[in-house]
């Protein structure tokens, strides 16, 4: 702390240093923080779907439990219902056994008519991931992440991109296409992207859903890794939800932080976000949010992380952006504060500024 005082009127620069170093040079500039709270209500689930598959009628009925279970806690968490449910990685058919046509299932018939129903009963966005047969003749099966929204219609699929290829092999997940579109899919509470899995390990379809202005991620997958979607999330400015088979599923917010997080013997996870939120950096005016508290009381919302020299805000007055009460107390977002300093830097030629 001696450190910090000693900084006396220079801790605005200090701020805008900070922000450069912690959102980085390739850091988005787009802001939510001037449109009203928009409340969200995500959902996930940590289970391993390994050994012996007990039919298509029975695993349903299982992964229909797991979003009843889900819709279940938001309601006791939160008063009201669950908006994301995101399941794990080819939950509904499993991993693959031998022929790949034997370890796939359509969409239409009873997948459909299973999250058709959920997703009306529970009036819920639901993401389904499965090996999906599309051409039995052409052996066309894709890994897939189906979205279906709250009316039961399917809003869209995302066909997984870069598939997991075993070593020393040169087959993709035993003979599965891979995808080749990163769609970006409006849901009412904002804009939803997938990815899958070994997607993690590639900058493709990150940055595709990043240019597109994605805001959450759904990430189903059986790697239970933290430390890339962490850096994903961070990077891109979104949340980034996961859906695992072992050790854990999270919810990461564009801090890169874990705000929320599941680990067996429990199963099921809801965590309630806000799509309209600013990223502060170290002041020593904001007083690690102890500024904006005092001024609106339980107004406003944050997690300051004092170790990471940031926090992220949010307003729960729908009257009242959160921009907005930042801008109350003098204080400007960690984006702006990057561009400004950039400017000077490209001023003075600083290389790379």
């Amino acid at each position: 702390m001696r450190r910090r005082s000693r900084l006396g009127n220079a801790a605005p620069l200090w701020a805008a240093l900070g922000a450069s170093v912690l959102l980085g040079a390739e850091a988005p500039e787009r802001t939510t923080a001037d449109q009203p709270p928009r409340k969200v209500i995500v959902g996930t689930v940590v289970r391993p779907f390994w050994g012996t598959y007990p039919g298509l009628e029975r695993r349903l009925d299982v992964l229909a439990g797991l979003v009843d279970r889900l819709a279940e806690q938001a309601r006791e968490n939160y008063g009201r219902g669950l908006d994301l449910a995101v399941l794990p990685e080819v939950a509904v058919t499993g991993g693959i056994y031998g022929d790949i046509l034997k370890n796939s299932a359509p969409l239409e018939g009873a997948v459909r008519n299973a999250f058709a129903r959920k997703s009306r009963e529970h009036r819920c966005y639901i993401v389904v991931p499965m090996y999906l047969l599309e051409d039995r003749e052409k052996r066309l099966c894709f890994n897939v992440g189906v979205l279906f929204d709250r009316r039961g219609e399917v809003a869209g699929i995302y066909r997984k991109l870069h598939l997991a290829v075993p070593a020393g092999s040169d087959l993709m997940e035993g003979g599965v296409t891979p995808g080749k579109e990163v769609p970006v899919f409006q849901c009412d509470f904002g804009k939803l992207g997938i990815q899958i899995c070994f997607d993690m390990a590639y900058d493709h379809g990150w940055q595709e859903l990043q240019r597109q202005g994605a805001e959450v991620v759904a990430w189903p997958t059986q790697s239970p890794q933290t430390a890339r979607p962490a850096s994903r999330a961070w990077r891109g400015r979104f949340y980034v939800v996961s859906s695992t088979w072992r050790d854990n599923a999270s919810v990461f917010e564009p801090t890169g932080r874990i705000t929320a997080q599941v680990k067996p013997p429990e199963e099921t996870l809801v965590q309630e976000i806000d799509l309209s939120y600013a990223i502060l950096p170290w002041s020593a005016k904001l007083s690690q949010g102890a500024a904006l508290r005092d001024r609106y009381g339980d107004r406003v919302g944050f997690r300051y992380y004092p170790e990471e020299d940031l926090g992220i805000f949010w307003s729960n007055d729908p009257q009242l952006p959160i921009g907005k009460m930042i801008r109350s107390i003098g204080l400007a977002e960690a984006g702006d504060e990057l561009q400004r300093i950039r400017k000077l830097y490209q001023k003075a030629g600083v290389p790379g500024s």
